[in-house]
């Protein structure tokens, strides 16, 4: 690595490192803040400054946030061969399902079990979680979990290899359904308009199964940063990242407002009455 990208990683000194067990698998969550708890899941190629950014953002709006390592190197500024070969070896993990077929990620079963004692620990009314690029749709899956009761899905990008499909199990499909549908549950989610990984036709998969407890809101991808880390521009190469690596940090951009708008859905169910 070279000293630009060394100058440019995040040494998370801000946050408390933890090995959370769920069920004998031990995994590094870095946790910081007070109040009811959010999980802040990795985009790819993993926790990256932008990604550690918006955790910040979370925090400081009076949450304790989760950030659990599933891949790369934490904190690591994201360079194109190193995301490559991140992605290269995390689609063909077992704790992963990157292709169509392969059905609801192994790995969501930890993620519940860290928003139970995530729970157990912080108290509220519930869990936020909020998903990134390939680990979008984990936060809907999440939702299996009673505790999670405000799932955020950002420009969800697996299945890979299908623009329609929603990296779920029929069974686990059928489930989330209930459970939105029972408890009243709102999906907020976020995509550019012109984003090759998560398409027009991935949001419309997403309606179809949850109806109007989907609120799918769709961003012009002229508004996207334009200047993005190296990732991102040669291997992502499109807008994607709504509230991290294509965010513009300007008061009124659409980018900005969508990360008002999270933090607000956040607080609203997660601190009722502004507890």
């Amino acid at each position: 690595m070279n000293t630009l990208d060394e100058h440019l990683d995040d040494p998370i000194s801000d946050f408390s490192r933890r090995l959370v067990d769920v069920d004998g698998v031990v995994k590094t969550v870095y946790v910081a803040g007070t109040g009811p708890a959010v999980v802040v899941m990795p985009e790819m190629p993993g926790i990256s400054p932008d990604v550690l950014r918006l955790a910040r953002w979370v925090r400081d709006a009076g949450l304790t946030v989760h950030v659990p390592s599933l891949f790369g190197r934490d904190g690591a500024h994201p360079t194109t061969e190193d995301g490559e070969r991140i992605v290269r070896r995390t689609c063909v993990s077992a704790e992963f399902r990157a292709f169509a077929g392969g059905g609801t990620s192994p790995v969501t079963a930890w993620l519940r079990g860290l928003a139970r004692q995530a729970h157990a620990e912080c108290g509220g009314p519930g869990v936020g979680a909020i998903g990134l690029c390939f680990t979008g749709n984990f936060a809907l899956t999440m939702a299996l979990e009673p505790a999670v009761i405000a799932p955020v899905v950002n420009h969800p990008s697996l299945p890979l290899d299908d623009p329609a499909g929603l990296e779920l199990g029929d069974e686990d499909a059928r489930a989330v359904k209930e459970r939105v549908a029972r408890d009243g549950l709102t999906v907020l989610a976020y995509r550019f308009d012109n984003d090759r990984w998560c398409t027009g036709q991935r949001f419309a998969a997403y309606r179809a199964l949850l109806g109007d407890a989907f609120d799918g809101r769709v961003l012009p991808g002229g508004v996207a940063n334009t200047d993005p880390p190296p990732f991102f521009r040669d291997v992502v190469a499109s807008p994607h990242s709504v509230v991290t690596a294509h965010l513009v940090d300007e008061e009124g951009h659409p980018t900005l407002r969508a990360r008002d708008e999270i933090l607000a859905y956040l607080t609203e169910r997660l601190k009722p009455q502004g507890d």
